[in-house]
């Protein structure tokens, strides 16, 4: 560790982010859950009952925690509540997502000391949001009541420009990256890779396009360095590179582009689902069927010998954040992030397609496949 700065070379970084991960976890019962997402489902696998509903084959989030939902733009500007975080996404059984959602609005609850009768209603309201999804009469945009907490996160997401990205992001609007507690420096190969990264056509074409200019502009990257964010994905490779599309070096040809190792997903698939073997691919093609304004802004690539998907950060890409819900609200907002969840699922759908199949087509995080239990149960099969 260097003495003045604090800020670790590469070789040291492996040690430092467990410990920053486990720190950050230990804040709350509702961050350890947020940054565990491989514990929720070992507590499912050990479930004695094995009596979960099983659902049409999806693809799912696999980590629909509520920070892993809010503010998304597509490539012409318009904004909406959608899943922004796809690195656990595998085609599987809906019901997790669904669990894992009200686990995190019930942490959230109790992170607010709301008493349980409330958390109770919470997840009543969540079944009843996550149903309305799939009825077609109830799906009306302007029927859908946006709770406060939401609307709010909305209108600022639609305020936000550049600037506020950037002092948000990277702690300032001029045209370089600061080390510090945020961002440490690069080895010589990953400055290398990622540079090379952005030479090839394909990543570049995908940021000429969000910049609504010829796919033939010049893509250079002014500068990089390794990002420590988030929680369960803290160890893996992370970076954010700020690229200047264009001749000139001006706030308007600035993007901010996170890149992202794609590692196995924790969430079990059911065994008979096809999927790109590329973990970084698997992420984006979730992003597609999941969250269309996000997917549609993403690439996977191979970078260090590892796969990694890529995305440029919007002003308008936000998460949510209710550590701190009152009792008016929690209810309001468990109906509207459950319908958000049910929207996604329910694009992916045939209506009156679906087939009975049985709980042992279902692949277990290991790999493995559930046994019958005896108990004639079975699972809706998606064709």
């Amino acid at each position: 560790m260097k003495e003045k700065t604090g800020i670790p070379n590469p070789q040291e970084r492996n040690a430092l982010l467990s410990e920053r991960r486990n720190l950050k976890m230990t804040r709350s019962a509702h961050a350890y859950v947020r940054g565990n997402t491989a514990q929720f489902y070992e507590w499912l696998e050990e479930n004695p009952t094995n009596n979960l509903p099983c659902g049409p084959s999806i693809w799912i989030c696999g980590d629909c925690h509520v920070g892993n939902l809010g503010p998304i733009a597509n490539l012409q500007g318009k904004i909406d509540i959608q899943i922004r975080d796809l690195d656990q996404t595998i085609i599987g059984n809906p019901a997790h997502d669904l669990i894992r959602l009200g686990l995190s609005l019930s942490m959230a609850a109790r992170s607010s000391a709301l008493p349980g009768v409330i958390t109770a209603q919470m997840m009543e309201q969540l079944m009843v949001g996550y149903e309305q999804a799939f009825d077609s009469e109830e799906i009306d945009k302007d029927l859908i009541t946006i709770p406060a907490p939401i609307k709010m996160i909305m209108r600022k997401a639609g305020k936000r420009t550049w600037n506020a990205l950037a002092k948000e992001r990277i702690s300032g609007t001029a045209p370089c990256i600061p080390l510090g507690k945020c961002f440490w420096p690069l080895s010589a190969e990953e400055k290398a890779g990622i540079i090379a990264l952005f030479e090839r056509k394909a990543i570049s074409y995908l940021v000429t396009s969000l910049s609504r200019r010829d796919e033939s502009t010049e893509v250079s990257v002014i500068d990089a360095a390794y990002w420590l964010k988030g929680c369960s994905s803290l160890g893996k490779l992370r970076y954010a590179v700020l690229l200047n599309v264009g001749s000139s070096t001006s706030n308007e040809n600035l993007c901010l582009i996170d890149i992202k190792e794609a590692s196995v997903a924790a969430a079990p698939r059911y065994a008979t689902a096809k999927m790109p073997l590329e973990h970084g691919e698997r992420v984006v093609e979730g992003a597609r069927h999941l969250s269309p304004y996000l997917g549609e802004r993403m690439a996977a690539a191979r970078l260090l010998e590892r796969s990694v998907f890529i995305r440029e950060l919007l002003p308008q890409d936000m998460k949510i954040e209710i550590d701190q819900v009152t009792q008016e609200e929690a209810q309001k907002v468990a109906r509207y992030l459950a319908l958000v969840l049910g929207k996604a699922h329910m694009r992916q759908m045939v209506p009156f397609a679906l087939e009975i199949r049985p709980r042992s087509a279902v692949t277990t995080r290991s790999g493995r496949q559930d046994g019958s239990k005896g108990d004639g149960s079975t699972c809706l099969k998606h064709p």
